[in-house]
């Protein structure tokens, strides 16, 4: 749909992308997809492939590894599926020229697909099921998989669709009970690769590396596909998750794409209200629309919003993480019949749903990165009609500068995905779980990589590991792969548990707990307040009970870091840039309670918690004295500038908000002068920081641009203004923050004048 004239024109519209149509190129099916699968892929109204789906299908026919990367709707699941069916179903393999190992196998072709969620594994397994036939013995497993059900996953079934966490907890540990499925794996799905990225990716790349190695000990050497969005150089990330070698990339989208209609909006009030209000007008005039909200509640409120105001409020719906699996093919059901028409979503609906083909995508606020924001507006567009896609900005730094700089949004190339498997913290703790699971050799750097000696011998030396002969054991008696989260660094974290009732309602990572549920802590689980009554530091739990508070509590703390080594330095015409490993020192000191609605202080409250220290990468920058400025100014300046280039730095490398924290000193003693730090937020890092440090030069001088442009006083919420402060936003001063940012980056283009 073009855009409405309730849109085109407004005050609040700042910028409209206008992509043009493009026509499909198409593809004969392989001449060794089966008479079977021809006509049911006829049934479907699929006469032939796109380019693009051909090409992987036929690479990974013949054994090569591929890296799928195009739009959303344009068919990466077939292009995988095909030569999975031929090869697990029908027995039927390419000619592999020689790349891969195959032992003899014990049963049929077996294929692993890996999700990052298990609604889209079970998803992914319904669609295959309609496309293999019930011939074709396919399973899901998970943790809620019935013995009987992981009986047959085991041992019989030829597709195993699963998630990393089982592959990393069940799987591997317990590799000789599944080493028919294991000893015959030919392929394995890494779907929503874009997703395996920090902390998260890295765990998953030696998770892989781990499987990697089994399946060698069992004589086999399967193929390796990852599917996602549109992503920078998918080849060079399936080499960086996996450790394979020559991989093929397929990331020319050769399907039929409507034109589209891209708005930028920025309003003056609440985007969940203006989201509200657009999606009621495009469901009354007849179109149909998702509204992707930034949490739960607001995905909840959004949709009670249009349901009040719409004329077809039953037309209307809500989706979020937590559903079943009835209620996600309820609501698939429900658009493709057209009985719904209007969808408040959170990012959950990017995975494990069917849905595409929407006259309107409304998204408010950046989602992180510009992987996410396509993935989100290609569920827009219908054959020979127009979409519309909205980004609604919210009054936050990143969103203000995306509204000054669209080029940023639609001229500019889709993040690099930061991944480093050999993160010390990560790579260590894996390279345990493998010798529990075989003894760890010499040659196994093949998978782990040139630093597992090194970390071996530590782990040797901390008697986590022993060595005997040319080999490394696990000794202990409990399970290694218990020790590790694959989405934390560490550990299993703190359970949030209902007082009345023993129930544990939710579980909150060890690193961010005394921030969250503390004594005192308004805990806000899919849409409820729970007010946090004790916080048992050593038991690991925070037990509370539900409440309607008209208040939300906000941690006060104190950090303080310290230089452990620099490794990596440059100097910048006011200053130098520096990259190392740092000591991060923080305690929670209390907390404030403020008014839901208008953010007033209420009060505040001391809490006695322990100081907690953790080693992990960083990137600072120093002038050498205080640029002119007094010593509040200097302080007020420095705090600013943290928090605005923190603010950015989602749009400069694929980090979210919460992956990175920062600290600013007027007077460093490790740094000499007053320094600006901005560090990775898990320990051990996750290689934010260092990517930061590649491109500071560019980051900052956007950090300045913001500055400049924002015509406010001191500072606000589109500037400098963090709802994640720990000094209560204090002090804080854009003004003297753009004075440190011109004298650091002198020379560097920048802003010419600060408005009035």
């Amino acid at each position: 749909m073009a855009v409405p004239e309730w849109i085109e024109g407004q005050a609040q519209v700042r910028h409209v992308h206008r992509r043009p149509a493009r026509p499909g190129v198409v593809a004969p099916i392989p001449e060794w997809v089966s008479p079977s699968v021809r006509e049911t892929l006829a049934g479907q109204g699929v006469a032939a492939l796109w380019e693009h789906q051909r090409r992987a299908a036929e690479a990974l026919f013949e054994g090569r590894h591929v890296a799928l990367s195009t739009s959303t709707g344009s068919g990466k699941s077939l292009a995988y599926l095909l030569p999975i069916i031929a090869a697990t179903a029908e027995g039927r393999v390419g000619t592999d020229a020689g790349r891969h190992r195959w032992a003899r196998p014990e049963r049929a072709h077996t294929a692993l697909y890996l999700a990052p969620t298990k609604a889209l594994a079970h998803d992914q397994a319904r669609r295959a099921a309609a496309l293999g036939g019930p011939a074709w013995r396919i399973s899901t497993l998970d943790g809620d998989s019935e013995p009987a059900e992981r009986r047959f996953a085991r041992e019989f079934a030829t597709f195993v669709l699963t998630n990393p966490d089982m592959l990393h907890r069940s799987v591997l540990p317990s590799h000789e009970r599944w080493q028919g499925l294991l000893r015959s794996l030919r392929f394995v799905v890494i779907d929503e690769a874009h997703r395996y990225r920090g902390m998260f990716g890295a765990h998953v790349a030696n998770v892989l590396r781990r499987l990697r190695r089994i399946c060698r000990h069992y004589g086999t050497d399967p193929v390796f596909v990852s599917a996602s969005g549109t992503i920078a150089d998918p080849a060079r990330q399936l080499a960086t998750l996996t450790g394979v070698d020559d991989v093929l990339a397929v990331d020319t989208d050769t399907s039929t794409r409507p034109a589209l209609d891209f708005v930028v909006w920025q309003g003056d009030g609440d985007p969940h209200r203006e989201a509200a209000g657009m999606l009621t007008r495009l469901v009354d005039s007849g179109a149909q629309a998702l509204a992707f909200t930034t949490s739960r509640v607001q995905a909840e409120l959004v949709a009670e919003q249009t349901r009040r105001h719409s004329i077809a409020p039953d037309e209307i719906a809500s989706y979020r993480a937590g559903y079943l699996a009835t209620d996600r093919r309820e609501l698939e059901a429900g658009l493709s019949s057209g009985r719904l028409r209007g969808v408040a979503c959170t990012n959950a609906l990017e995975l494990g749903v069917d849905i595409a083909g929407m006259d309107a995508v409304l998204t408010v606020g950046f989602p992180g990165s510009l992987a996410a924001l396509w993935q989100q507006a290609g569920r827009a567009g219908r054959d020979g009609r127009d979409a519309l896609a909205v980004l609604l900005a919210k009054p936050d730094p990143l969103d203000s500068w995306l509204c000054d700089h669209p080029e940023a949004l639609f001229d500019t190339a889709v993040e690099t995905t930061v991944l480093h498997p050999e993160l010390p913290a990560v790579l260590g703790a894996h390279l345990a779980a493998a010798a529990q699971e075989l003894p760890v050799a010499a040659g196994d750097e093949e998978f782990f990589g040139p630093t597992m000696t090194g970390l071996l011998e530590q782990l040797g030396a901390r008697r986590v590991l022993r060595r005997r002969g040319g080999c490394w054991y696990w000794t202990a008696t409990t399970r290694a792969v218990d020790r590790i989260d694959l989405r934390s660094i560490t550990g299993s974290g703190v359970e949030i548990i209902e007082s009345a009732t023993g129930r544990v309602i939710g579980q909150v990572d060890t690193s961010a707990a005394d921030r969250t549920v503390h004594t005192g802590a308004v805990y806000l689980h899919q849409g409820e307040q729970w007010l946090v009554d004790e916080y048992d530091l050593d038991g690991g739990v925070a037990l509370c009970r539900k409440v309607r508070a008209e208040w939300f509590t906000q941690p006060s703390s104190q950090v303080s870091v310290r230089v452990l080594g620099t490794d990596r330095r440059r100097e910048l015409a006011g200053g130098s840039l520096c990259a190392g490993s740092v000591e991060i020192t923080a305690q929670v000191t209390g907390y404030l309670r403020r008014d839901t609605v208008t953010g007033t202080v209420w009060d505040s409250t001391p809490l006695e918690l322990p100081a907690r220290s953790f080693r992990t990468r960083a990137l600072w920058w120093t002038l050498p004295d205080a640029a002119g400025l007094a010593e509040r100014e200097l302080a007020g300046g420095l705090h600013a500038a943290e928090h605005a280039a923190i603010a950015l730095l989602p749009r400069f490398t694929a980090c979210d908000a919460g992956d990175v924290g920062g600290l600013s000193i007027t007077h460093h003693a490790d740094t000499g002068g007053p320094t600006v730090f901005v560090h990775d937020g898990l320990p051990g890092g996750s290689g934010f920081a260092d990517h930061a440090y590649q491109l500071a030069e560019s980051w900052l001088a956007a950090t300045a641009d913001l500055l400049a442009a924002c015509r406010c006083e001191q500072g606000c919420p589109r500037c400098v203004v963090s709802p994640r402060c720990g000094s209560g936003n204090q002090p804080l001063d854009r003004r003297h923050a753009l004075s440190v940012l011109r004298t650091l980056l002198a020379g560097h283009p920048m802003p010419a004048t600060v408005p009035a």
